[in-house]
């Protein structure tokens, strides 16, 4: 569905951490947020997981890390990251990173119909901090380097074909991608505080082998118009990316990435924004901004994986913040989705629902224990909006 831009410069009430709030255009927001403003409700006691949901949700542990997943042989990756869903007959697959130096790489757990787990195993190793990614049209996973000059690997969530490194579209600290099957490209964040957003231009559709890196051009204000430049040498050496191109736009940590009907939004944790790019008309502008929040009581903070829902929802995770995953309604509605608790030195990672839209799917990277190999992964089951 066509969603709606939010209001630049409204704010929420102060309670809105609490029960939700509204980014309304035209005035600012300040009276009370009620109890359930989420399209889901308040968020209940915490589950035997140490999850707060909404009433008639429920959450499953999928997989730790250093333990085997479910009863398959396969032990989990430490640092779980960025993930998605693919179809795969009557069942799926969620994928996910390992953000983990010289060693990372992607993995990947199959589920049966009725979401009985039937096997586990590696589509990616030996790489170097695997954070984000994104899924392709054609079925695979574009598993992305968050480490100076990294690569961009194309990956097999079937395990079938062996993964191979994308050097065309640019080698620089890798964050999230996001296909656009419209234009026939694909977004890439920089997790750089001075960093950039780009996008590849295959020399055809479907295969990333070759193609042309570019970079957004913009003003320094938070909306207006903007173009798209070449980037004369993706290979980042010895001038970054980032330089190479007078007049690119700079973002202050670009995060997770997430393209629906002619809108590209993507999150930036230097500023906890998220942005949004309007590609029917070629402008941007800001759809989030937690500090324009009164009261200092914003319900999303320390923003980063962003994923959309049927119902053209987005679900936002926080980087530390509440421990939330947060959700943003085309209504402009904003309200904490879950909560985990007791997992403060944590983040969360990974958000992608299952291909019936009746499952989501993330991490917790650090888990209770604050440490890459307490990760764990996670399941939520529930009334999705359609």
């Amino acid at each position: 569905m066509e969603r709606r831009s939010f209001l630049r410069g409204a704010v929420i009430g102060t309670s809105a951490a609490a029960f939700g709030g509204t980014l309304m255009r035209g005035a600012a927001y300040a009276a009370p947020a009620q109890p359930g403003a989420g399209p889901y409700g308040a968020l209940g006691a915490a589950d035997a997981n140490g999850i707060q949901l909404p009433s008639g949700f429920t959450s499953r542990v999928i997989a730790r890390s250093g333990q085997k997943v479910g009863s398959t042989s396969y032990t989990w990756h430490n640092a779980p990251d960025g993930g998605a869903c693919f179809v795969d007959g009557t069942g799926w697959i969620y994928v996910s990173n390992s953000e983990i130096s010289s060693t990372g790489g992607a993995s990947a757990v199959k589920f049966d119909s009725s979401g009985t787990i039937t096997g586990a195993y590696r589509i990616l190793s030996n790489t170097n901090r695997n954070c984000a990614g994104g899924k392709t049209p054609w079925n695979t996973w574009l598993s992305c380097e968050e480490v100076s000059r990294g690569y961009v690997y194309e990956t097999d969530p079937y395990g079938v074909n062996a993964a191979v490194r994308r050097a065309a579209m640019g080698r620089f600290n890798h964050e999230a991608a996001a296909a656009d099957p419209v234009r026939k490209v694909i977004y890439l964040t920089e997790d750089e505080s001075n960093g950039c957003l780009y996008r590849f231009v295959p020399s055809t559709w479907g295969d990333l082998s070759t193609g042309t890196l570019q970079v957004l051009k913009a003003g320094t204000a938070t909306s207006g118009s903007f173009t798209w430049a070449n980037v004369p040498d993706p290979d980042g050496y010895p001038t970054a990316t980032r330089d190479q191109v007078s007049g690119a736009k700079r973002f202050s940590g670009g995060e997770g990435c997430h393209y629906a009907n002619d809108t590209v939004w993507f999150t930036t944790k230097g500023d906890n924004r998220l942005w949004q790019l309007n590609l029917a008309n070629s402008t941007y502008e800001l759809a989030y901004d937690d500090s324009l929040v009164s009261g200092g009581g914003a319900p999303l903070t320390g923003v980063d994986n962003v994923t959309g829902s049927s119902s053209g929802d987005l679900f936002v995770a926080e980087d530390g913040g509440n421990m939330e995953i947060c959700v943003i309604t085309p209504d402009d509605v904003v309200a904490p989705f879950l909560r985990i608790n007791g997992q403060s030195g944590s983040e969360i990672c990974g958000p992608a629902f299952s291909p019936d839209g009746k499952r989501l799917y993330f991490s917790s990277q650090r888990g209770t224990t604050g440490s890459s190999s307490g990760g764990i992964t996670y399941e939520v089951t529930g009334p999705f909006r359609a």
